[in-house]
């Protein structure tokens, strides 16, 4: 018999959440993001729900050419560009847009031989610096790509370092804006959360990415409220119970001590298959269609819940340790960190579903 945890994957949600992103920003072009194997969910699988989106962004040029392989015709965008020039050729060959963010990727371009040109987002720096070329030296990157041989197509990007944060994004934008006005190329420089809150950065290409998988970008706007429907449920089932009595502990450390009676189940989950080490004593999780909280110190292969309230809870009983109940972003937020990273640390042992 199989280990019970998987991880459902819920094609309806990343469609419905896909309609919302296109609703929002019904003149642009949607560039979903499936990187980092569609956050956890599986690129290929995610790609097909999302069939709708003008374009994907993926990272490595090995993902691009899965995609072109498995037959989606749309662009492509590797979003750290080539990291040498067998990318450079790869992408040529397949179709695939290429980020430029340094002189090093325009002259890997400059000097490849090419079976066709090459479409390229020219990425500028504008108070994140991350990647992308500052405004100083825009110009003459801009300059070298135009005359370049092996560049057909172009846009300008560049990526807000706050569009979550109260602080918003009107000093990059109007960095950005100052020095593209008059450029008429098409221009992206919207992820979920600028997408979601700043009606002005919705130009021809957005970039939606943790929005599609039904996780809010925000610490102040939960994703239910914005309307995003959770893409993937992380079940388990308990397989053992305890009875503990006062000042008894329970798991490593001895972290979580009874003040009162405590009936305790032991859930088929651990960080060894992505669920936080860090999570704390009252992270929220759903037992047998009730919400209840962690105890103690989640371990390599198992993790302790509190079963006192559920007296119909046993040793079979459904789990969940994310999903329509308790979002990522809950279990994200008790354990000190976001959505994001719980999604794409999923383990590979854990069998992922679609329904």
């Amino acid at each position: 018999m199989p280990r019970p945890i998987r991880a459902v994957i819920h094609t309806a949600a990343l469609q419905h959440n896909l309609a919302l992103a296109k609703s929002l920003a019904p003149q642009s072009s949607i560039l979903a993001v499936i990187k980092a194997d569609g956050y956890g969910h599986g690129m290929l699988r995610v790609a097909e729900a999302l069939k709708d989106a003008e374009g994907f962004a993926v990272l490595r040029a090995e993902e691009g050419v899965a995609l072109r392989e498995a037959g989606f015709q749309q662009t492509i965008l590797l979003l750290e560009g080539a990291f040498d020039a067998d990318d450079i050729v790869v992408a040529a060959q397949h179709r695939l847009a290429l980020v430029v963010h340094n002189e090093d990727q325009i002259r890997l371009l400059e000097q490849a031989q090419l079976p066709q040109p090459i479409a390229v987002f020219i990425k500028i720096n504008t108070g994140m610096n991350r990647l992308g070329f500052l405004p100083t030296r825009f110009w003459a990157a801009y300059d070298r790509l135009k005359t370049c041989r092996n560049v057909r197509n172009m846009a300008l990007m560049t990526h807000f370092a706050t569009a979550d944060e109260a602080v918003g994004i009107a000093e990059q934008l109007d960095r950005f804006n100052s020095l593209t006005e008059e450029i008429n190329l098409p221009k992206s420089v919207a992820n979920s959360a600028a997408l979601i809150r700043y009606p002005e950065v919705r130009l021809h290409w957005v970039r939606p990415g943790i929005m599609i998988y039904g996780s809010s970008p925000f610490a102040d706007q939960s994703a239910q409220e914005i309307g995003l429907k959770p893409a993937m449920s992380l079940t388990s089932r308990i397989i053992a119970t305890q009875d503990m009595s006062p000042g008894s502990t329970v798991g490593y450390g001895r972290l979580f001590r009874a003040e009162l009676p405590v009936r305790v189940g032991v859930v088929a989950c651990g960080y060894a298959d992505g669920y936080p080490r860090h999570a704390p004593t009252g992270t929220p999780i759903w037992v047998a269609g009730k919400r209840t909280r962690t105890l103690g110190r989640v371990s390599m292969d198992m993790l302790y819940v509190d079963l006192t309230g559920i007296p119909e809870a046993d040793v079979g009983s459904p789990v969940e340790l994310w999903g329509e109940h308790v979002s990522v972003d809950e279990v994200a937020m008790s354990s000190g960190t976001v959505g994001y990273e719980l999604l794409c640390a999923l383990a590979p042992r854990v069998p992922k579903e679609q329904d």
